[in-house]
């Protein structure tokens, strides 16, 4: 069976970042990820990439598991069954040695990623259809021979000589013999024309259909590679976006970028390589929650042995006391090891700290139910963890000088607290209030609570753009004139994150009030900014939001929004003033 995914789904990061995630798996592998980033074109890429890789390793997997039972069908001999099980023994060790080598194995490696390995340069994988074989061209017509007054000549006798009668009576003969040859040799003629010609027009016809045959399997593959380059360029394109944006130091494009370096880090089969990844851009602190391998993963054979006796081959696994210090010592390689790639490739110095947080998936001896604890963590600061040697350090001495915690026993599953978690929430946000409803073509929007204000404006633009399955939250009061809205848009064109404020004036809005919502833009990582007012702007105020990503709504739009959504109301500004003056 082959890889398989769910469908694309979006979220948000705690920044309020636009994110795309697909679930990828390989049940024969037990292989299960979660592709992640801010790109839908090269989530998908990497989901691809990812189940070929899957894929690849199924297919090589069934071919080793193929060809040792083919040896051992054709080790029908005690020598060879012998020889077998010394190549069996030979790849248990090595087996067993892989797991001694796993920090040691990358120190070779340039973890920086190849941005242009990323991109796809093939043509179209459908060959330019072939020229039709074309059918033999039909001969000449043949022409029968035409007979002549010598091949009737009559024999003429002696009394044919004597007796003209006779004579003219055999010429006769010979004339009407000719004449009839000649009408045969004429019809015979005309026959074979007719047939020639009948096969020079079905010869035609057929080169025709062949013809237009080959054009419109040419035009269909010429559309068919045309659509490929497009896309093979659409995503090559994103793929230099996204280069452009972790060099330019992207958050999002920081989380993407040490995603594909773990992604790319090769491992046994048998690891899960899931995990995932947040950046504060604040304190350039990157976060890994990392999913390692369980205890009962590891190989544990370390000697196969053919018994001549019994004709049976026999394992020799090493000691669960051996297991348990191979596992210890795993999992301080894996972090060292994740540490040291994530540094060693961060090209633009964006990363000063990284938190390594490892759990596993494992079953609680106790209640018998599934737990995923943290086992491990670790906070390496990159001057301190460059200057260490990690060829000649002993993983777990290395873990605690870098004051790591865990259990003494990591086998144990004992949980430990992630020295940094990952914070999902924004603490902005607040519930949502129904307001919309509420409000009828009496009610002057001008005069409205301001915090009501705020949240019908959340209402009418979740009303905007839920068809496009997208999210708006409202943020917590307090009229500082900072974010009162945030829209998080999944549309790849036009989406991303939208900030909104909400202005109930009464006085025309000047450009002040724009220069603050564009530079909330800047600081808020989001793609657009709108302002929406129960008044209207003045000049300066149109003429800076001009060429930048900001929309400026006035009172009049904000009642046509209102409209088209179902909801009728009214502004009158003088009436709000006197009213607002009142209160």
């Amino acid at each position: 069976m082959s890889s398989e995914h769910g469908p694309l789904r979006t979220s948000f990061t705690a920044r309020g970042l636009l994110r795309y995630e697909i679930e990828v798996q390989h049940r024969q592998l037990a292989k299960y990820q979660v592709i992640r980033g801010d790109d839908r074109d090269v989530v998908m890429q990497k989901a691809e990439t990812k189940m070929a890789q899957w894929d690849d390793m199924w297919k090589r997997k069934r071919k080793a598991e193929s060809n040792r039972l083919e040896r051992e069908n054709r080790a029908r001999e005690v020598a060879d069954k012998k020889l077998l099980a010394a190549e069996q023994t030979n790849e248990a060790t090595a087996a067993l040695k892989e797991l001694t080598t796993v920090l040691s194995h990358t120190l070779s490696i340039d973890d920086t990623v190849d941005w242009e390995s990323l991109k796809n340069f093939s043509d179209c994988p459908t060959p330019r259809p072939p020229k039709p074989s074309l059918p033999a061209k039909p001969g000449l017509a043949p022409k029968p021979k035409k007979p002549s007054a010598l091949d009737f000549m009559p024999e003429l006798g002696v009394f044919d000589r004597i007796f003209q009668s006779k004579r003219a009576a055999k010429e006769q003969q010979a004339q009407m013999q000719l004449a009839a040859a000649l009408a045969k040799w004429k019809q015979d003629n005309a026959e074979a024309i007719t047939s020639y010609n009948a096969r020079v027009q079905e010869y035609n016809s057929k080169v025709k259909e062949l013809g237009d045959t080959y054009r419109q399997s040419v035009v269909a593959w010429e559309r068919e590679r045309a659509e490929y380059v497009e896309t093979r360029n659409h995503v090559n394109a994103a793929v230099d976006r996204k280069k452009e944006r972790y060099m330019n130091g992207d958050a999002g494009a920081i989380v993407d970028y040490c995603d594909i370096v773990l992604s790319s880090s090769q491992y046994p089969d048998y690891f899960p390589q899931s995990y995932q990844l947040d950046y504060n851009p604040d304190n350039t602190i990157l976060i890994v929650d990392y999913d390692l391998p369980s205890i009962d993963s590891l190989p544990t054979v370390r000697e196969v042995r053919y018994i001549q006796s019994k004709d049976e081959f026999e394992e020799k696994h090493i000691s669960r006391a051996e297991l348990t210090r191979n596992y210890d010592d795993l999992l301080y390689q894996i972090a060292l090891r994740t540490i040291h790639e994530l540094y060693e490739a961060d090209a633009i110095n964006a990363i000063a700290s990284i938190v390594f947080n490892g759990y596993v998936n494992s079953v609680d001896q106790a209640t018998g139910q599934q737990t995923h604890p943290c086992v491990l963590s670790i906070q390496a600061n990159r001057d301190e963890f460059e200057g260490i040697n990690l060829a000649s350090v002993d993983p777990k001495t290395c873990f605690k000088k870098l004051k790591g915690v865990g259990s003494a026993k990591l086998h144990s599953m004992t949980p430990v607290a992630p020295l940094l978690r990952m914070d999902r929430e924004d603490g902005r946000f607040v519930e949502g209030r129904a307001v919309v409803d509420g409000v009828g073509e009496g009610d002057n929007l001008a005069a409205m609570d301001w915090e009501d204000f705020e949240h019908l404006i959340r209402e009418l633009f979740e009303k905007e753009f839920a068809r496009a399955g997208g999210e708006v939250r409202v943020t917590r009061a307090s009229r500082d004139g900072g974010v009162d809205a945030v829209i998080f848009d999944p549309d790849p064109l036009r989406g991303g994150k939208i900030v909104v404020q909400a202005k109930r004036y009464t006085n025309t809005v000047g450009v002040s009030a724009v220069r603050d919502l564009f530079g909330t833009v800047v600081n808020e990582g989001a793609n657009k900014g709108i302002l929406v007012s129960t008044s209207d702007y003045g000049p300066d105020a149109y003429a800076f939001a001009k060429g930048k990503p900001l929309v400026l709504l006035n009172g009049g739009e904000l009642l046509h929004l209102l409209v088209q959504h179902g909801h009728r109301a009214r502004i009158d500004l003088a009436e709000a003033k006197r009213l607002l003056s009142e209160t």
